[in-house]
């Protein structure tokens, strides 16, 4: 009451700030109060701010390697350098997210406490990379299905009971299951590489091949997409389980660009 001084149905004393129109009735009380927050439609975020780049995968001989930089960043700036984008699921499937990285929080969240729930059974079950990508498209398209999608691509690669497994799952529930993927800008540049590589030889194809085969489509990316980021990780998982390896900085050759007209001038 103290509030409001003097007649509340007077609207030269009454503070209309806090109403609609529809609220008031001249000479009597005001009803229907409602806040902003309530008043205004649910919304929902409709583009990314915090975000990472490619990510790329192929099989292999004995198992799938999925490689990513560490940079996330603030809309055009190189923020965060440090950020992990390379998921293990148990032990034997491995998730790698491009796209907006707090939704990719929320998945981690997500497969962290569905992991947790497929060992308190204890069943003897264990989730494989089919498992994780058949419960993550389903995700992916509910929430495309709301109006509030989760912003990622997903790259979910893995080995259970010797196959080899390797799928791609994005924001509107797309998904798609191949032996070379790569997300974002790495779509374009590196994915062209990797199937060059890798088309015939997944059978073949050695670890150590693979891993120089990502590390050329990671300094390509390096190279080309503004970002990225020098600063890498490279997870494989074989029969042995899932293997993240520790950041590495890639080997650049930056003198080329002195031929540029001007480049440094």
């Amino acid at each position: 009451m103290d509030h409001f001084p003097g007649n509340w149905g007077n609207p030269r004393t009454r503070d209309d700030s806090l109403y609609s129109s529809h609220d008031y009735f001249p000479g009597q009380h005001a009803i229907g109060t409602k806040s902003a927050a309530q008043a205004a439609p649910i919304a929902h975020t409709q583009s990314p701010i915090v975000t990472g780049t490619s990510v790329l995968g192929i099989k292999y001989k004995d198992g799938i390697m999925l490689a990513a930089d560490m940079l996330a960043s603030y809309g055009n700036l190189a923020r965060f350098k440090d950020v992990e984008r390379l998921l293990p699921v148990g032990d034997q499937t491995i998730v790698g997210a491009s796209g907006d990285m707090s939704d990719f929080q929320h998945i981690t969240h997500m497969l962290n406490t569905l992991t947790t729930n497929e060992y308190d059974l204890d069943d003897g079950h264990k989730l494989g990379p089919k498992n994780v990508y058949e419960y993550m498209s389903r995700v992916m398209y509910a929430r495309r299905s709301k109006f509030n999608p989760l912003w990622n691509s997903l790259v979910i690669g893995g080995v259970k009971n010797g196959e080899r497994f390797l799928g791609y799952v994005d924001l509107l529930g797309t998904r798609y299951e191949s032996s070379t993927i790569a997300t974002g800008y790495g779509s374009y540049i590196a994915q062209p590489i990797l199937r060059k590589a890798v088309e015939g030889r997944e059978d073949t194809l050695t670890e150590d091949e693979a891993r120089k085969l990502m590390e050329t489509c990671l300094r390509v990316l390096f190279y080309r997409d503004a970002r990225s980021l020098n600063k890498c990780r490279i997870a494989v998982v074989d029969k042995a389980g899932v293997r993240v390896g520790e950041p590495f900085k890639l080997t650049t050759e930056w003198g080329f660009a002195e031929g540029i007209r001007g480049y440094g001038a």
